[in-house]
C-alpha cells in the first residue's frame, strides 16, 4: 500500500467564528452555564473587561464571592444595591459642595446671565459624559436613539418636575418657548431622518451640527440683545428724570413701565452670586405642595469681603497653616455630628471614604466661603495630584475598554505620564507655596476652577456610570430584557449625574440656570451626541434601521417626550410662566404613566407603539 496521502483541513465560517468567540461574547453570557464554570467564562470572556468601569460584578460574583445558587446571588444584589447608595450620597456630595459653587463662578466670570449658563455650561457638563460613553459602546447593539429617547423624558419631566417643585420660580418666557421647540424639532428632525434613510448619513449629521450651533448663537445674542435692551432703558430713563419740569401723568406711567422693564432686564443680564441662605425648603409641610412660594430676598455677595475677611498684618505668611489643612481634610464637623440625628450620623458615616478622597483630589472654590474655600498647603498638593490622578484613572479606563484586561491591572500604564505632569504642576505649586498667604487666596486662585471642573466631572461620571453598570448586571442576571432596562431603570440611572446637578443648582438658588439644563442638556444629547454615534455607527457597520434604533419602546418615549413637552408649553402659557410646585407634581406624574405604559408592554399585556419585526426563514430561502 502506498503511503497515506496527507490532508489539509481548512477551516470554514464557523471555525473562524469559534476562533473569535471569547472577542464577541458576551460577558451577560455567564448566565447560561453552571454557576461552577461561570468564573472560568468570565475570566476568558474580553468583553467582561471591556464592560467594567470601577468594580467588574460579575467576576466578584462568579470568582471572588464564589456565588454557587440563586439565592446567594439575590444576597449579593444587595451588596451591590448598597454600593450604588454611597456612590449616589457620594454624587450629591460632590454635585453640592464642588460642582454647583464652580459654576457659577465660572458663569459670573464669563458674564453669563442664568439661561445661558444653563443651556451651555450645565448642560454641556451633565452630557458630555454620556457622549463619550456613548461613542465607548459604539458596538453595542442596543437602541441608541430609543434609549436617548427615554433619558430625554426623564430628565425634562422628573428632573425639570423636581426645579419646579424644590425651588418655584418666574420662567423667562422667550428663551423657555425657544428652547422646548428647539428640542421638538431636534427628536423629530433626527427620527425623520432614521424613518426616510435608515441611517445618518455625513450631511444629515451635519444638519444636526448646523441646529445645535444655531441653537447656541440665538442663545448668545438674545444675552447681547438683552444687555442692549437695558443700556436703551437706562437712557429713556435718564432723560424722563431729566424733564422733571414738564411732570405729566402720561410721563409718569411711561416712567414706571421703563423701571418694570429695567428691573426685568437686570435680573436676566448676568449671573449673580448670592450671600449663601442658611434655611432650606421645608417640603414637610402639605401646604409646601398647594400654596404659592413666597418670595424671598437674596443678598448679592460681595466677593471681596469674604476673600479678606481673615486678613490681617499681624499673622506670618504660613500662620496657622497646618490647623487649616488639617481642618479642610476633616470628613466629619463635629458641630455638624452633633447636630445630627442617628440617620444623618448614619449618612455621614457611608460618605466618609469619598468625602476624604474628593478633600484630596478636588481643589475647593467658592465664594461664598471665608478666603473662598483657600487652603494653602492643601491646593498646593492638589495642584500635583489632580492632573496626576486624572491621567492615571483615564488612561486605564481608556486601556481597559479594549477588553485585554481590567482597569486597575493598566495602573502602571499611565503612571508615566502622571510623572510627566508632575514637571509643569510641580513648579507651580512651589510658586503658589512661596508666593501666597494662608489668610487670604492669591489672585490665581479662580484659576484652579479648571482643576474643579474636571476633577468634579470625572467623580459624577465615575459615581453615575457605576451605578447605571450595577443596575444593568442585576437587570441582565435577573433575566430582565435590555430593551426595557434600557427604556425604564438605565433611563433613570443613567442620567442621575444630569437630576442631581440640577437640582444642587436649584437649591443653591438658581432654577432657571437648572431648568434651562433640563431642556438643553437633552437637546444637546439628542442633537449632537446621538446623531454622532448613529453618523459613526452607518460609517462603520451600515446596520442601522429604524427597528433596531427605536427599539420597543423608542416609540412610545418619542409620543410621551412630545406630549410632555407640548404640555409643558401649554403650562407655561397658561399659568404665565410661573413654574408652580403644582407643574412639577405634573411633570413626574407624566413620567410614570410612561413608565406603566413600558411594564405593560414588558408584561404582554399592550402593544407598543413600534411595529412588529418582519418574520424571517429560519433557514433557507422560503
Amino acid at each position: 500500500m502506498g503511503d497515506k496521502e496527507s490532508v489539509v483541513y481548512i477551516k470554514n465560517a464557523m471555525d473562524a467564528e469559534f476562533d473569535s468567540f471569547w472577542e464577541k461574547v458576551s460577558c451577560y453570557a455567564a448566565k447560561t452555564f453552571p454557576f461552577e464554570e461561570r468564573c472560568e467564562f468570565v475570566k476568558k470572556a474580553k468583553d467582561c473587561n471591556q464592560t467594567v468601569l470601577v468594580l467588574p460584578y460579575m467576576k466578584i460574583l462568579a470568582c471572588d464571592l464564589n456565588c454557587v445558587n440563586a439565592f446567594e446571588e439575590i444576597v449579593f444584589f444587595t451588596m451591590f444595591v448598597g454600593f450604588c447608595f454611597v456612590l449616589l450620597v457620594l454624587l450629591i456630595h460632590v454635585c453640592d459642595k464642588y460642582y454647583s459653587p464652580t459654576l457659577k463662578s465660572v458663569s459670573k466670570f464669563l458674564r453669563m446671565n442664568e439661561h445661558l449658563a444653563g443651556v451651555t455650561l450645565l448642560a454641556f457638563g451633565n452630557s458630555s459624559a454620556d457622549m463619550f460613553s456613548n461613542l465607548a459602546g459604539i458596538r453595542d447593539d442596543g437602541p441608541v436613539f430609543g434609549n436617548t429617547l427615554a433619558g430625554a423624558l426623564f430628565v425634562s419631566m422628573v428632573s425639570g418636575g423636581l426645579i419646579c417643585y424644590i425651588s418655584p420660580f418666574k420662567m423667562n418666557a422667550y428663551e423657555s418657548v425657544r428652547d422646548i421647540l428647539f428640542l421638538i424639532l431636534g427628536a423629530n428632525l433626527l427620527s425623520y431622518f432614521l424613518e426616510t434613510d435608515s441611517h445618518v448619513s455625513q450631511t444629515e449629521f451635519i444638519i444636526m451640527y448646523l441646529v445645535y450651533l444655531f441653537y447656541i448663537i440665538v442663545n448668545v445674542a438674545d444675552v447681547y440683545l438683552i444687555r442692549r435692551a437695558l443700556k436703551t432703558t437706562n437712557r429713556q430713563i435718564d432723560e424722563l428724570h431729566i424733564a422733571l419740569l414738564q411732570w405729566s401723568p402720561e410721563k409718569r406711567k411711561r416712567l414706571s413701565e421703563l423701571e418694570k422693564q429695567q428691573g426685568a432686564y437686570t435680573r436676566d443680564v448676568e449671573v449673580e452670586i448670592f450671600e449663601k441662605t442658611q434655611s432650606g425648603p421645608n417640603i414637610n409641610k402639605i401646604r409646601f405642595t398647594t400654596s404659592r412660594m413666597a418670595k424671598t430676598r437674596r443678598v448679592t455677595l460681595n466677593r471681596n469681603t469674604t476673600r479678606i475677611i481673615l486678613l490681617s498684618d499681624m499673622h506670618g505668611k504660613n500662620w496657622g497653616i497646618w490647623k487649616d489643612f488639617f481642618l479642610a481634610l476633616r470628613p466629619i464637623k463635629c458641630a455638624k455630628w452633633q447636630k445630627a440625628d442617628l440617620l444623618q450620623r448614619a449618612l455621614m458615616l457611608i460618605q466618609l471614604p469619598g468625602v476624604f478622597l474628593c478633600s484630596i483630589y478636588i481643589p475647593l472654590v467658592n465664594y461664598e466661603l471665608d478666603k473662598h474655600g483657600w487652603n494653602k498647603l492643601l491646593n498646593c498638593l492638589q495642584v500635583m495630584l489632580n492632573p496626576a490622578l486624572s491621567i492615571i484613572v483615564i488612561k486605564a479606563f481608556l486601556v481597559s475598554t479594549t477588553g485585554k484586561s481590567l482597569w486597575y491591572t493598566n495602573i502602571t500604564e499611565g503612571y508615566k505620564y502622571a510623572i510627566y505632569s508632575l514637571a509643569f504642576t510641580v513648579p507651580f505649586a512651589i510658586f503658589m507655596f512661596v508666593q501666597s498667604r494662608t489668610d487670604v487666596p492669591p489672585f490665581y486662585h479662580s484659576a484652579l476652577t479648571a482643576l474643579n471642573l474636571s476633577g468634579s466631572m470625572i467623580m459624577i461620571f465615575v459615581c453615575a456610570t457605576e451605578i447605571d453598570k450595577a443596575m444593568e448586571v442585576i437587570g441582565f442576571i435577573m433575566g430582565v430584557d435590555n430593551d426595557f432596562m434600557g427604556a425604564t431603570v438605565k433611563a433613570s440611572t443613567g442620567y442621575l449625574g444630569h437630576i442631581i446637578a440640577n437640582m444642587s443648582m436649584a437649591l443653591h438658588g438658581y432654577p432657571k440656570m437648572a431648568y434651562a439644563s433640563a431642556i438643553g442638556g437633552p437637546f444637546f444629547t439628542l442633537v449632537l451626541s446621538t446623531s454622532l454615534v448613529l453618523h459613526i455607527k452607518t460609517r462603520l457597520f451600515n446596520n442601522i434601521t429604524p427597528s433596531n434604533q427605536f427599539g420597543n419602546y423608542g416609540e412610545n418615549a418619542f409620543i410621551f417626550l412630545n406630549l410632555g413637552l407640548f404640555l409643558t408649553l401649554l403650562w407655561s402659557t397658561t399659568l404665565g410662566f410661573f413654574a408652580r410646585r403644582s407643574v412639577g407634581i405634573f411633570g413626574i406624574v407624566l413620567y410614570s404613566i410612561y413608565l406603566i405604559f413600558a411594564m405593560l408592554i414588558h408584561w404582554n399585556i399592550i402593544h407598543s407603539f413600534s411595529n412588529d419585526a418582519a418574520v424571517k426563514a429560519g433557514f433557507g430561502d422560503i
